[in-house]
Formats: C-alpha cells, sequence, structure tokens
C-alpha cells in the first residue's frame, strides 16, 4: 500500500471522464478535506439535485441532463482512482475488507460524457478542454472504441495530446477485445494505455449435485440457498425450457441464455463462461462453468430419473497464479503505429470491489432489483483508474515531472510479467505489471516533447491539416519532410519494431535518450536479458556517468537477426540500466 505525503497530497485533482458519478457516497465524504486548492478554476455544475463537496470540487455534464452516475460505471472508476479509505467494505458479505482509492487524499472532477445511449465524441473532446482549463492533474478515461482509428479520428488521442501540452497525463484503458492480437483501442504515444490483469482474491461458485459430487464454477453469486435441492434441468429457457423454469435450476448451453432463464423464473443457472477470469455478478444463483465440466453435469442430469441440485452462494478464494493478464484485455500490436508498444502497462482488473450507484443494476439485469453501493467489475476501465491513482501519487511527489516523465517512471519500474497463458507476451502486457512503490524513484526517465508528437505524426505520413486536426495549433507544422523509419527513434521508454517485409537478415539501430532524475552523480550500466526468441543486441555506448540532476545522455540500441523473420515471428528482451539502486527496465520486441 502506498502512503500519502502531507500538504500537496491534498491539491492533487483527479479528472474522471465517464458515466459521472454518486456523490452521496461514502467514498466521496469530504469530512476531513479543506477548501478546494487555490489552482482551481473548475465549477460544480452537475444538474438538479446534484451537489459537490471539497472532496469531489467539479462536477459538469454535456448531452445528458445531470452529472448524476446512474449507470454506475463512473462512480466505480472515480472511487478506484481517489475514493476514501473504507473499512468493512464487501459485496453482500462478498470480499469483505477494506477499500481505498488509489490516492485517497485527491479531490476529483467529473465530467459526465456517457449515458445509456453511449459517448459522445463531441462530448469526450469539450470534456478534455474544460479538465485542462479547470486545472486538473490527471485525465482518467475508461472509455474506447470496438478497434483502433487514425489519430485524428480518435477523440481521446486528440484530448489527450491537448492536455500533454498543458502537462496534464492521460490514462486511458486498452479496451476489452482480447484475446485476439492488434485489438487495443487505445495507441497513441502519449496516451498511458492500462491493460487489465488479475488479482489474488477470485469468486467461486460450488454446485452441489444429488449425486453429492461437487463441481466448481466462478460467478459473483450473492444469494445464499434457501431450501433443499431443486429439480435440475437441461434446455431453452427461450421457449420455457422443458416445462416450466420456475423453481428449477436450469443448465444452459450459452452465457447468454442466463438471462433468459432469469426470466422464465429459473431458481439457480449453469452456463458455460466465456472466459475462466471474469466471475461476473449474477442475478440469481448461478454458476459459470468450463465445457468439460458443463458436460459432466449433463451427464449427470441424463444419467437419473430425478436429478437435483443446488448452488451455493460464492467463496472468495485466494489465486496464487496471479497476476495474469485478463483474456478479454486488448491486445497489441499497435495497428496504426506499428513502432509503438501497447498496451503500456497492466494493472488490476479483475473482479474489482468499488462503489457503485444505487440507482443502477448490479448485474445490467433488468429484473435484477437489488441495489448496493458497491459492485465488482472487471474489464481494462477498472485497471485504467489504478494507473491513475499511481500516477497522481507520482504528483505528489514530483509535481514539476513532465507527462512523460511520469509515464516513462512507471514503465520503466514495473514488474515484467513472464510468459502466461493466453499467450501473453509484451503484446499483452506492455511493459509489466504496475509497481507504484518503484515508480517513485525510477532513476532515469525516457522524455518527449509536444514537438516530438508532432513531428511522429509527420512521419506517419499526416499532412499539415491533419495534424492541425490533433493540435488544434493552425502553427504546428512538420520541421522536415516525412521519414517513416524514423519512427523508431521517437523516445519511447520501449523499444519495438515490425519486420514483416524484412526479406534477409535484419539490423536496426534505435537511439534513445534519458534524464537523470536518481542521483547527481551516477553511473549505469546496460544489461540485456533475452525474453522471448534470439535476437543479438548491443548497447552503445554500455555505460552512461552522469555529473548532474537533470542531465540527458543518448545512446543506440543495435537489434540483429541473422536470418530472414518468419511469418508469425517475435522475439523479445529487456534492456536494463542499473547504478547500485536503481534499475530501469525497457522491453525491446521485433515481430512481424
Amino acid at each position: 500500500m502506498i502512503k500519502n505525503p502531507a500538504g500537496i497530497a491534498n491539491d492533487i485533482v483527479v479528472g474522471i471522464i465517464d458515466s459521472g458519478i454518486w456523490p452521496e457516497l461514502p467514498s466521496f465524504d469530504d469530512r476531513g478535506f479543506g477548501p478546494p486548492p487555490a489552482k482551481w478554476k473548475g465549477v460544480c455544475r452537475g444538474g438538479t439535485n446534484f451537489t459537490c463537496n471539497n472532496k469531489i470540487i467539479g462536477a459538469r455534464y454535456y448531452s445528458s441532463q445531470s452529472a448524476r452516475d446512474d449507470q454506475g460505471h463512473g462512480t466505480h472508476t472515480a472511487s478506484t482512482a481517489a475514493g476514501n479509505v473504507l473499512k468493512d467494505v464487501s459485496f453482500y458479505g462478498l470480499a469483505s475488507g477494506v477499500a481505498r482509492g488509489g490516492l485517497p487524499s485527491a479531490r476529483i472532477a467529473v465530467y459526465q460524457v456517457c449515458d445509456d445511449l453511449g459517448c459522445s465524441s463531441a462530448d469526450i473532446l469539450a470534456a478534455f478542454d474544460d479538465a485542462i482549463a479547470d486545472g486538473v492533474d490527471v485525465i482518467s478515461v475508461s472509455i474506447g472504441t470496438p478497434e483502433a482509428v487514425d489519430i485524428d479520428a480518435d477523440t481521446v488521442a486528440i484530448g489527450g495530446f491537448h492536455a500533454a501540452r498543458r502537462g496534464i497525463l492521460t490514462v486511458h484503458s486498452a479496451g476489452n477485445s482480447g484475446p485476439q492480437s492488434a485489438t487495443t483501442c487505445s495507441v497513441a504515444p502519449w496516451l498511458l494505455s492500462v491493460a487489465a490483469s488479475t488479482i489474488d482474491r477470485k469468486f467461486e461458485s460450488k454446485v452441489v449435485l444429488g449425486n453429492r459430487k461437487i463441481v466448481t464454477g466462478i460467478s459473483v453469486n450473492a444469494f445464499a440457498w434457501n431450501g433443499l435441492e431443486s429439480p435440475l434441468i437441461h434446455g431453452d429457457p427461450s421457449i420455457g425450457c422443458p416445462g416450466a423454469c420456475g423453481n428449477k435450476i436450469v443448465i444452459c448451453d450459452s452465457i447468454n441464455e442466463k438471462e433468459l432463464a432469469f426470466e422464465a423464473g429459473a431458481k439457480g443457472v449453469i452456463y458455460p463462461y466465456n472466459t475462466p477470469d471474469d466471475a461476473s455478478v449474477v442475478a440469481l444463483p448461478a454458476a459459470g462453468v468450463d465445457f468439460q465440466t458443463l458436460d459432466a453435469v449433463i451427464s449427470y442430469q441424463n444419467s437419473t430419473k430425478n436429478p437435483v441440485a443446488k448452488i451455493l452462494k460464492s467463496d472468495t478464494v485466494r489465486d496464487p497464479g496471479a497476476p495474469l493478464v485478463a483474456s478479454f484485455s486488448s491486445r497489441g500490436p499497435n495497428s496504426i503505429i506499428s513502432g509503438i508498444l501497447k498496451p503500456d502497462v497492466s494493472a488490476p482488473g479483475v473482479d474489482i470491489l468499488a462503489g457503485f450507484s444505487p440507482v443502477a443494476s448490479l448485474s445490467e439485469n433488468p429484473y435484477d432489483k437489488r441495489r448496493y453501493n458497491f459492485n465488482v467489475l472487471s474489464g481494462t476501465s477498472m485497471a485504467c483508474p489504478h494507473v491513475t491513482g499511481v500516477v497522481a501519487y507520482l504528483k505528489t511527489m514530483h509535481p514539476d515531472w513532465s507527462p512523460s516523465a511520469l509515464k516513462s517512471a512507471i514503465l520503466t519500474t514495473d514488474v515484467q510479467d513472464p510468459t502466461l497463458t493466453y499467450v501473453s507476451t509484451e503484446f499483452a502486457y506492455g511493459s509489466g505489471q504496475l509497481n507504484p512503490v518503484n515508480a517513485t524513484n525510477p532513476g532515469l526517465v525516457y522524455e518527449t516533447s509536444a514537438q516530438d508528437d508532432i513531428n511522429l505524426l509527420c512521419n506517419l505520413g499526416y499532412d499539415t491539416a491533419r495534424i492541425r486536426s490533433v493540435t488544434g495549433d493552425k502553427n504546428s507544422t512538420c520541421l522536415a519532410r516525412a521519414d517513416p523509419a524514423a519512427i523508431k527513434d521517437f523516445n519511447y521508454p520501449s523499444i519495438t519494431a515490425d519486420v514483416s517485409r524484412t526479406r534477409a537478415a535484419f539490423q536496426i539501430a534505435f537511439l534513445r535518450t534519458v534524464t537523470n532524475v536518481g542521483t547527481a552523480k551516477s553511473t549505469y550500466t546496460s544489461q540485456i536479458v533475452p525474453t522471448m526468441g534470439r535476437l543479438k543486441i548491443e548497447v552503445t555506448p554500455p555505460v552512461l556517468s552522469f555529473g548532474s540532476l537533470n542531465e540527458k545522455k543518448s545512446f543506440t540500441v543495435t537489434v540483429s537477426g541473422s536470418k530472414a523473420p518468419a511469418e508469425g515471428f517475435l522475439a523479445s528482451a529487456s534492456l536494463i540500466w542499473g547504478d547500485g539502486v536503481h534499475s530501469v527496465r525497457s522491453p525491446i520486441v521485433i515481430y512481424t
């Protein structure tokens, strides 16, 4: 757990662009908070019956009628990023413990851009402009598109560029279209793109069959089973099951049928899950199982004249295999800028318990009438605010750091994920798993400027009109002719190249520059640690010596392959700069 430094921590303002917030929740109580910081220029325009306080210091809405959250999504992300410390929190007795945001001492400003109809692009851009003018310190956006789009058509990328020019880092969810490759929707280098990983707690749901065998599945099932076993049937809920579904446990052949079973009056449901790492909240006693287990349940149901079962309330158990990148988390490579590794980092995004709107359905089932101040959700939307909280924390320690320095500190100090299930590589977890403590003292950082970002767009082939549509600045222009090969030298904390067009042995030289933010007089030695495949990697010079803080040093990383890469080629390694105190790690990924 990270601790809050005194003073400046209370002045940090986290901007949440989402579906609004439910301000009366305990997560947003303002006891112990003084008035908003003097730098704050925002307003509270939350609509009718919406009141800000010294915790939620700003609120705006756009196409809707209020900043009040009737979906729960924005409340969940806001409380994850900066919610208060709350004891004895649970979901109907499940996952009980202490709930807290990444930086509980931070203030919150909400910008409501999403409603039941979706998230308006115009509203998102307006929210960015307002958040920048209001004076937020970091922007969190758990909003995405089904697939990546060009930078000049990407509202989050455009808004994030404007924010970066004003010294504000935007943290963005990578998307939920995994495990297919090239699905991440967050691709711009000035965004911090977040993948979702599991945590060391998971929910298990047990089904007791009439033959006394117990099968274990997953779900967030808060219902205690009442009475004896119920009849177990296998059928289609959309046609009323075989006979009536009422007071029976229905075995469904697809996850989509579980909601139909609820509507048909079933007492419980056993269904095949989509992924083994996402235990969703269910609207009635239910358990998601793999197909092998489902077949075993069906086999039992067919083996006896009067099959019965009961579904027990879920248990929370420790998951020793965590963190794993979630199967649903969108993967790289970057489909728009192949030389920029995305996503950037992975963070907790599975079965996250956080604040929720008390008027929203807990299970998204209209027949589920339960309402609660907390809910368990999964997605890169949940991972994003974890990183937002860490960025806010870093701002308390290093208020003068640029957005790229903050991002570099997180990416170069995280914990590298080993090769895991669902073909987890750097395209799944980026630089690795979030490590907030080490990020406070990275030693070296990779920095970029707004002009560097513009030059990258130039080298992508963007003309002046397209560039200015991103920057919003009529003076933005390319300083040289487009050179696609120069993208490899963009000063990113990772090193990536697509060699699919290479027909022979290859050699690529990548130029990077680091800034010393650690110890004034220090010497760093390079080390290459292979991760996957075979590459020849040389670093020139292999040693960097610094005489002062903020001094910059450049180096070249030359990556060679002895033969033409085959289709599907992927090789990776890590470059580590160490001075005996700091360990600054950058992934190197070569692929076709």
